[in-house]
């Protein structure tokens, strides 16, 4: 047989059994380390798979090929192609396995529980050391493949000796840029934000739907997406509703007629209060907050799990007090009244 087709077939046989080695591999890990639940942690182990497979077989051509290739094909492993392909691939593996000990340790963690301040913590935190640590990875990779060629190793050792005023101008080209990387790090470990945090920011209600190296994205309340420079978070005030509980009140105002009796609005508030699941049990009070000439201020005061529950309970609660002031008591809803005076009238004429 042809010594080159000999070596594509060895070659083809090599890959084939680095794919079989590493599918039966990771079968075997997946039933006993890691089974991941999530369609994401399976995706993630899926391609750390493929990248492995590829792996091995950079590793294991460099011992096949010396010995089976053709005299004009030998030394192929030792192409700047072979070791650039080679470096791309640990590059690849390497971001992979990242992504893996994020669905890893994230895995069991679920933001449908009522109480996920820990979760929520935790979250932020490794998908923001993964993405970093992503990006350390391709610059290193990047340095690494730039450094096999000749000439940009003749180009560095010339900008060596500038390397000070370039410094400087880097410096100052990038300060935004490392501002917002240190305003990263202080929100990932002291976090005043974190995912799946609702926020009032701009003006906007929201919740924080990404924490990138450099900017966070908001999923305001109408599906909108309002994109910010980390550092915002550092220098501007802003509200969080669940910095430290997803638990919330919300107040209703109605304006009635001084006539209406107090103590029986207090009782439906109540009433509706108990038949709706929007409502925790916690907080549930009416009071007089304001006389005006012509009208009172009733606040209805009441708590909930979180502020989507706090939004409906509060729209449940001014309608249906509504419905029955209107059914029960329509003489106190507000109005204006005019006092007519007969004896002066009367003198008048």
């Amino acid at each position: 047989m042809n010594d080159k087709i000999l070596f594509v077939l060895i070659t083809i046989a090599a890959l084939v059994i680095s794919h079989v080695l590493v599918w039966l591999v990771f079968k075997i890990l997946r039933k006993f380390l890691f089974k991941p639940h999530s369609h994401s942690g399976k995706k993630a182990i899926q391609k750390f798979s493929q990248a492995v497979k590829w792996g091995l077989f950079f590793v294991l051509f460099p011992f096949v090929e010396p010995r089976v290739s053709p005299e004009e094909w030998r030394f192929l492993s030792e192409m700047r192609i072979f070791k650039i392909l080679f470096i791309i691939n640990l590059s690849w593996i390497l971001l992979e396995f990242v992504n893996v000990l994020k669905y890893y340790f994230v895995e069991h963690l679920s933001f449908d529980k009522q109480d996920n301040l820990k979760e929520r913590r935790m979250i932020t935190q490794i998908s923001f050391v993964q993405k970093l640590v992503a990006v350390v990875i391709i610059i290193i990779a990047a340095a690494a493949i730039l450094m096999s060629f000749d000439q940009a190793r003749e180009i560095g050792q010339g900008l060596l000796a500038s390397a000070g005023v370039a410094g400087i101008i880097i410096g100052l080209a990038a300060q935004k840029s490392i501002a917002n990387l240190l305003a990263g790090f202080q929100i990932a470990f002291t976090q005043p934000i974190r995912i799946d945090d609702v926020v009032v920011v701009e003006g906007e209600w929201g919740k924080i739907e990404e924490i990138n190296l450099t900017y966070v994205v908001v999923c305001i309340w109408d599906q909108r997406r309002l994109v910010l420079p980390i550092y915002y978070f550092l220098e501007n005030p802003f509200q969080n509703w669940t910095r430290t509980t997803a638990d919330i009140w919300g107040t209703v105002f109605i304006y009635v007629d001084h006539t209406i009796p107090i103590s029986d609005l207090k009782d439906k508030l109540k009433e509706l209060l108990e038949s709706t699941d929007l409502w925790d049990g916690k907080v549930q009070v009416l009071q007089v907050t304001d006389i005006k000439e012509t009208t009172i201020e009733l606040r209805c005061l009441m708590s909930a799990r979180d502020s989507p529950s706090a939004f409906d309970l509060r729209c449940f609660i001014r309608e249906q007090m509504i419905i029955y002031i209107q059914e029960k008591y329509p003489s106190s809803l507000p109005k204006t009244r005019v006092l007519m005076d007969k004896e002066k009238d009367e003198s008048s004429d």
